[in-house]
C-alpha cells in the first residue's frame, strides 16, 4: 500500500494548500436575489424539518402500497481519475447498462453482469479532476498536449489494459497527480482546461442519465462525489445526489473550492433556493478517522444550531455499508453487540493507516446526536440508512459469489486482492506495484493490504409509490430507506404508542415508518414491528433485532435486543436472545441447508425499559444464515483451501433507517 499511503498524504495536503478555502459557486442562467438563500432555508427546515410531522406524510392506503426498490447511489466510471488510472474505460452508459442486466468488460478482460437487474442507479464520479485523466491520455485534446499529460497517453486503450502495466499505473497515477498539483500551485496548468474538461464530462453524465431514464422500470439519478479529506487524512467524502435533471448546476462543486463540508452545504443551500434541490450522502466514515461525526466542525469550534440545522438538511441520509467496510458500529464501540464485527475495514481510506473507531461509526453519530440535540435544539446526526458499492469499475460488486471488487486491474483477480495464492510473476508485479505487500503463510504468498478486508457490499432499499425519479428521491428525504450487504433483503419497520400491525396498512395508519419522530407519550412504552423477507436468492433469515440507543442522566446507552426468531423460536426473556439454529456452510462448495432458517420474520415487540422523559432511537436489524464470503468463491473456484487469516463466512444483514422518540 506504500503508493497509497502516499498519494494520501501528498495529494491530500498539496490538495489543501493549493486551493485554500476559497469558493466558486458555478452560475446557473440567473444570479441569486439577494436574501433568497437565507430565507428558503428557514423555510426548508420549519416546514421539512418539524419534529411534530412526518415527512411527504400520506394517508395509509396510499403508503401501505409502496414498493421496495433496490439500487446502487455510488458508482465511478473513466471520468474518475482513480477509475481511470487503474484501467477502467468504461462510461455511463456503461454503468447504466450493467445495472440494467447487461455485461461489460472488466479491464483485466472477463464479463460483468449481475443475476439481476437494478431497479436505480446514480453515477458519482468525482469532481474534483472530474475527466482530466481520460481528456489528458487522448493527445487530440488541449490537456493532452501538455507535457504534462504525456505519460497518460494511451494509457487506458484496450491493448495496455494487462497486469503487466500496473507497475505503470502506479507510478503513473502518483507522479502525475503530484505534478499537475504542483502545476496548479505555480500558475501552470490552467485550470480553464481542467474546467473545460468537467464540463465535457459532466454534460455527458447528465445527458447518459436523461438517455436511461424509462420511469416505473429504471430510474437514474445525476449525481457526483464531493472527495474532501480532513487535515489528519480523515476521509470527508459526500455523494451529491439531484433530485432532477431539468435544471443542474454547470459544474459540480469540488474539494478544490474547499475541504470544509460546510462550503459544500452553502452551495446546496444556495442552489435549493433558486429551485435545485439535492442531498449529500457521506460514505466510509469508519475510514475518516474519527472525523465524520465528531463534537466540532471542520474549523475546531463546537457545533452550534446553524451548523446543526445545514447539515441536518442537506444530509438526510448516510452510507452504512460498502466494498470499504461497514460502517454500523465497531467492536470497540458496541462491546455487547455480539455482531458489530462485521465487515470491518480498519484502515483511513486510500491508506495503510489505522482508523480511529471513535467517530467513525453510524450508530455512536445517532447516539452523540442525541446529546447535540440537547445543546443545540437540532441532531445534525438525525441520518436515514443507505449501502451502495463504490465501484471504480462502472459495475456494483455485491454479489460475494460474483464479486469483482473495486479498482479495476488493481485488485480484479483473486490473487490481487488476497484470497488466492500469488505466483511468482504476480508476486513480481505487485512488489513493484507498490501497491500490495506480500505475506508469507503456510498455504503460500497472498497479497496484503485492504482489499481483503473489503466485501461485496452493498444496496440501498427505498419504499416508494413507484420507480419515478420524484417517488424515490421523496423516500430519500423522508428516510423511508434501508441498507442491505447486497442481498435483496425486504425491510420494514414501523413504530408507535397505538400501534396496530395487522396490516402494512394498519400501521401507517397507526404508527409511523422508518425514518421519522414520535413524541413520548406518558404512560405506556411504544410498540414496534418488523417485518423482514428473505432475499430467494440468497440464504433464508435467522433473526430480526431492535436496536436501541439512548440518554440516560446526560449518559448514551444502547442494546440490541432480538425481536423476532427464525422457525418460530421463541426469544429468551433474560438475554433477548434466539436460540442458535445451528444453520451452517460447507466450505468445500458453499452450499447450505435451505430447511434452516424462515423465509420471512415479523415480529411485534415493546421496548421494556421505557422512559417517557429520554430521548431515544430505535432501528431493526435482520440476520441471514450463515453463507461463503467472497474471499472463499474465489479459493474454491481456484481450487485451493481458503486464506486461514481471512473469514471464511459472514452473515448478509439488513438495516432500517431508525425511528426517534423526543419528550415532548
Amino acid at each position: 500500500m506504500k503508493f497509497v499511503t502516499f498519494l494520501s498524504a501528498c495529494f491530500v495536503s498539496l490538495l489543501l494548500t493549493a486551493c485554500g478555502q476559497e469558493e466558486e459557486v458555478p452560475q446557473l442562467d440567473e444570479a441569486p436575489q439577494a436574501g433568497v438563500a437565507q430565507a428558503a432555508m428557514r423555510s426548508f427546515l420549519a416546514s421539512s424539518f418539524s419534529q411534530q410531522t412526518q415527512l411527504f406524510a400520506a394517508d395509509a392506503e396510499q403508503s401501505s402500497r409502496r414498493e421496495a426498490y433496490f439500487g446502487d447511489l455510488h458508482v465511478h466510471t473513466a471520468y474518475s481519475f482513480d477509475a481511470f488510472a487503474f484501467g477502467t474505460i468504461a462510461t455511463p452508459d456503461d454503468g447504466y447498462r450493467y445495472a440494467r442486466g447487461e455485461a461489460i468488460a472488466h479491464p483485466s478482460g472477463h464479463q460483468m453482469k449481475l443475476q439481476r437487474p437494478l431497479d436505480f442507479y446514480a453515477i458519482t464520479d468525482h469532481a474534483a479532476f472530474l475527466g482530466a485523466l481520460k481528456a489528458g491520455s487522448d493527445p487530440s485534446t488541449t490537456l493532452g498536449q501538455l507535457d504534462l499529460n504525456r505519460p497518460l497517453h494511451n494509457l487506458n486503450a484496450p491493448t495496455n489494459l494487462n497486469d503487466e502495466s500496473l507497475p505503470i499505473r502506479g507510478q503513473t497515477f502518483v507522479s502525475y497527480l503530484r505534478a499537475a498539483i504542483g502545476e496548479l500551485m505555480a500558475g501552470e496548468l490552467d485550470q480553464q482546461m481542467l474546467n473545460d474538461a468537467a464540463r465535457l464530462a459532466w454534460s455527458d453524465i447528465v445527458e447518459a442519465a436523461k438517455r436511461h431514464y424509462e420511469p416505473h422500470k429504471f430510474t437514474t439519478f445525476v449525481a457526483y462525489e464531493y472527495t474532501a479529506t480532513s487535515p489528519d487524512q480523515g476521509n470527508l467524502h459526500r455523494n451529491v445526489i439531484f433530485r432532477d435533471t431539468d435544471r443542474l448546476p454547470a459544474l459540480p462543486f469540488s474539494g478544490f473550492q474547499n475541504q470544509d463540508p460546510e462550503g459544500l452545504w452553502r452551495w446546496m443551500d444556495e442552489l435549493r433556493a433558486r429551485g435545485v434541490e439535492s442531498l449529500a450522502i457521506p460514505h466510509n466514515s469508519n475510514g475518516s478517522n474519527g472525523q465524520m461525526f465528531k463534537l466540532v466542525n471542520f474549523s475546531g469550534q463546537p457545533i452550534d444550531t446553524a451548523y446543526a440545522a445545514q447539515r441536518l438538511r442537506n444530509e438526510p441520509l448516510v452510507e452504512i455499508t460498502q466494498v470499504k467496510g461497514t460502517s454500523e458500529t465497531h467492536p470497540a464501540l458496541s462491546t455487547r453487540d455480539e455482531w458489530a464485527d462485521f465487515e470491518i475495514m480498519p484502515f483511513r481510506v486510500a491508506t495503510s493507516l489505522p482508523s480511529e473507531p471513535n467517530g467513525s461509526y453510524v450508530r455512536q453519530a445517532l447516539l452523540n446526536g442525541m446529546l447535540l440535540e440537547q445543546e443545540t435544539g437540532i441532531n445534525p446526526y438525525k441520518f436515514g440508512f443507505i449501502g451502495a458499492s463504490d465501484t471504480h469499475n462502472a459495475a456494483s460488486s455485491v454479489e460475494e459469489d460474483n464479486y469483482v471488487s473495486k479498482v479495476a486491474l488493481m485488485d480484479g483477480r483473486g490473487a490481487y486482492r488476497g484470497s488466492v495464492p500469488l505466483t511468482a510473476e504476480q508476486q513480481k508485479i505487485v512488489t513493484e506495484a507498490g501497491r500490495l505487500t506480500v505475506v508469507e503463510t503456510p498455504q503460500g504468498s497472498y497479497a496484503r493490504g485492504a482489499f481483503e478486508t473489503w466485501g461485496a457490499s452493498g444496496l440501498t432499499g427505498v419504499w416508494a409509490e413507484t420507480n419515478t425519479r420524484g417517488s424515490i428521491y421523496d423516500a430519500f428525504r423522508r428516510k423511508e430507506t434501508f441498507a442491505t450487504s447486497g442481498p435483496r433483503i425486504r425491510l420494514r419497520f414501523f413504530g408507535g404508542f397505538d400501534l396496530s400491525a395487522e396490516t402494512v396498512t394498519s400501521a401507517y395508519a397507526t404508527g409511523v415508518s422508518m425514518g421519522s419522530e414520535l413524541l413520548s407519550e406518558d404512560q405506556g412504552s411504544p410498540v414496534f414491528f418488523g417485518w423482514a423477507t428473505q432475499d430467494l436468492q440468497s440464504a433464508p433469515l435467522q433473526r430480526l433485532q431492535v436496536i436501541k440507543g439512548w440518554i440516560d442522566a446526560g449518559e448514551v446507552q444502547e442494546q440490541v435486543f432480538d425481536m423476532a426468531c427464525a422457525d418460530g423460536a421463541s426469544v429468551d426473556p433474560v438475554s433477548h436472545r434466539c436460540p442458535d439454529n445451528g444453520a451452517a456452510v460447507n466450505l468445500a462448495d458453499c452450499s447450505f441447508p435451505a430447511s434452516e432458517g424462515s423465509p420471512e420474520i415479523k415480529g411485534v415487540w415493546r421496548d421494556p425499559n421505557y422512559d417517557p422523559q429520554q430521548q431515544a432511537f430505535y432501528y431493526a436489524r435482520v440476520l441471514e444464515n450463515p453463507t461463503c464470503r467472497w474471499s472463499t468463491w474465489d479459493a474454491l473456484r481456484a481450487g485451493v483451501e481458503p486464506r486461514s487469516d481471512l473469514q471464511a463466512t459472514i452473515q448478509e444483514r439488513a438495516w432500517s433507517s431508525p425511528i426517534w422518540i423526543n419528550p415532548r
